[in-house]
């Protein structure tokens, strides 16, 4: 007889905000969720010190799993969504939809009327997401909006 292989023990993830010693983690986990056009570091440190009620992360106790990054305006007419990365081992397991319900959750809670976002066109994971989320996409892509070939389209919420 053959025993079989042990299954992997869930971890339970824990959504919490960001600290100051997960920036080298949140940095990892950026550059593995966009290896293409990753935030360099100082960026997320900046963020950190910014807008530290709005970077959220996804903990399993031994590593980050998630994250949702926002900005918003001081007079909080608008928010962008500034980045939402999962590791590629936990995708479509929920996780994004997680963050994003929680931080559009804490901006109506602010009082924020509008939250954008911009995704490229080729993403029709990301882009079904925000759709059932509520977002709705402006009518053409923007081309080169990140540069060169880096084409985005544009989806708003209102709150």
């Amino acid at each position: 007889m053959t025993a079989l292989p042990a299954r992997r023990a869930a971890r339970q993830v824990r959504l919490r905000s960001v600290t100051e010693a997960d920036l080298d983690a949140l940095a990892l986990l950026d550059r593995e969720a966009f290896p293409e056009e990753p935030y360099p570091y100082f960026v997320l440190r900046q963020m950190y010190d910014v807008y530290p009620d709005h970077l959220l992360v996804l903990d399993d106790g031994t590593a980050l799993k998630g994250y949702v990054l926002v900005g918003t305006r001081p007079d909080k007419s608008r928010s962008w969504i500034l980045g939402l990365g999962i590791t590629r081992d936990e995708r479509g397991r929920g996780y994004g939809r997680r963050l994003m319900e929680e931080v559009l959750g804490r901006l109506r809670g602010i009082g924020v009327r509008e939250v954008l976002l911009t995704v490229a066109p080729s993403n029709a994971a990301a882009i079904l997401l925000y759709e059932t989320l509520g977002f709705t996409a402006e009518q053409t892509v923007r081309k080169d909006y990140f540069g060169p070939g880096a084409d985005r389209l544009v989806m708003r919420l209102r709150l």
